[in-house]
């Protein structure tokens, strides 16, 4: 894992040129670790994330029973040990800063009669964990111990006969979605969850490419009904990751802001319920250019040629943030780029994720010279037109994807932008900052 300096500066250097591949998705990898534990025999996955997020779900995989080897880069194998054979955890499971990794190892333990302990860093102890805790609990699990207000770290006991349950989340969360289904698994009923608006479904997809029997129909106008049958005989299944639209997300700004740019992103995931960024890009007049569509682990996608575009303010509907919750931050900062206002809707979901996000990323456009504010839930940014000043130092608060927008906006700025510390942004980029020099950034 490549080594970063805790504070970094990022300065304008000329135009982003050349050829990109993102790290493999962050989401997908979980899951594929996940589902390869629960099978009966060997998962091979080919372009695992290897940021310290997934790495820690791959220890969690092994202290439940699972044999996790390393093959190469990217390479990894697993040897499942099935549903309903797990073994209780003899240390406590630690999570480092993965929210992810957590709550859908949660969903696991609580569908299996054992007692876990889970963990995580300063910044994971801070967030929410009831929200997945309770429809557990409705499914028979018990929390024997928690910090104040469902937080880690939180000891969990789960149970051998999981009761099939109807739930509606509270919030659209597919982290949610994913704990109670994962739970379901070892249920001897049909398990249903009902979205009032659909989030992404990579839980769904890789359910089904392991062989479990998974039904999803529309509900409402947005939502969808998702009914697992419980204790499928799950088949070990090869899994190919496509690049992590989310981190995808730095390079495609960056070259949208910086002038001259023009650079192409390989193998990006084109699943419609994560390309919100890219929809909001476009309405504001970027110049992306999608080629070479194809399929790749049961996932679409695509190859972009990026090239800068002056970008215009739009209003991005609350409809759209499920497909783009992580990517809020990279996008007020192509937002401080564009002439006039922005207005970013239904934001509540980003006040609970490794930071305050939203109040963190008002703080860093105030830093970069742009006036920004919040009205509710809403992110209001005023447009500089390209004209950002930038000379701000800001605070990541442990945020890895606040650290490496700030980092975007100050290849674009008149002057440097600084962030306070880079060492978490190895969570789900480790190799953020080689592969942006690669393409003409500069950072010191």
């Amino acid at each position: 894992m490549e080594a970063l300096a805790p504070a970094l500066q990022a300065r304008a250097a000329g135009p982003l040129r050349g050829r990109v591949k993102p790290p493999g998705d962050k989401s997908i990898s979980h899951r594929a670790l996940i589902l390869g534990l629960l099978c009966i025999g060997e998962t091979k996955i080919e372009g695992l994330l290897e940021g310290d997020d997934v790495l820690r779900t791959a220890a969690a995989c092994a202290a439940l029973g699972a044999k996790v080897e390393r093959l190469g880069e990217g390479h990894w194998r697993v040897q499942g040990c099935g549903i309903g054979s797990l073994l209780a955890p003899r240390e406590p499971l630690d999570f480092g800063n993965s929210g992810t990794g957590m709550r859908l190892m949660m969903g696991v333990a609580g569908g299996h009669a054992i007692t876990a302990c889970f963990d995580g860093d300063a910044s994971l102890r801070k967030r929410p964990m009831r929200r997945i805790l309770d429809p557990l609990c409705l499914m028979g699990a018990e929390v024997l111990s928690q910090s104040e207000g469902g937080r880690c770290p939180v000891v969990l006991k789960g149970t051998s006969e999981p009761l099939p349950i109807e739930f509606s989340p509270p919030v659209a969360s597919a982290q949610i979605k994913s704990a109670v289904l994962l739970a379901g698994l070892n249920s001897p009923g049909r398990t249903v969850v009902i979205e009032a608006s659909a989030t992404r479904d990579h839980t769904e997809r890789m359910l089904k490419h392991f062989g479990a029997s998974l039904s999803v129909e529309p509900f409402g106008d947005h939502g969808k009904k998702i009914s697992l049958e419980g204790r499928p005989e799950l088949r070990p299944a090869h899994v190919m990751v496509p690049s992590d639209p989310s981190s995808a997300a730095f390079s495609l700004v960056a070259a949208t802001i910086v002038p001259g740019s023009d650079i192409i992103i390989e193998g990006m995931m084109m699943n419609p319920l994560r390309i919100g960024l890219l929809t909001t890009l476009l309405d504001m007049g970027a110049d992306i250019e999608i080629l070479d569509r194809r399929d790749e682990g049961g996932e679409e996608v695509a190859d972009l040629r990026v090239r800068a575009a002056p970008l215009r303010g739009v209003d991005v509907p609350e409809s759209r943030a499920p497909s783009m919750i992580d990517e809020y931050p990279i996008l007020a900062v192509a937002a401080a780029f564009a002439s006039g206002e922005t207005r970013m809707r239904g934001l509540a979901e980003l006040r609970v994720k490794e930071s305050d996000r939203l109040a963190a990323v008002a703080e860093g456009l105030r830093e970069a010279g742009v006036s920004n504010h919040i009205v509710d839930d809403d992110l209001i940014v005023e447009g500089r037109a390209g004209d950002v000043e930038g000379g701000g130092m800001v605070a990541t608060h442990l945020d890895h994807r606040i650290a490496m927008s700030f980092l975007c906006l100050g290849l674009a700025s008149r002057r440097s932008m600084g962030i306070d510390d880079s060492s978490m942004i190895a969570t789900s980029f480790p190799k953020f900052q080689s592969l942006m020099e690669q393409l003409g950034a500069r950072f010191s």
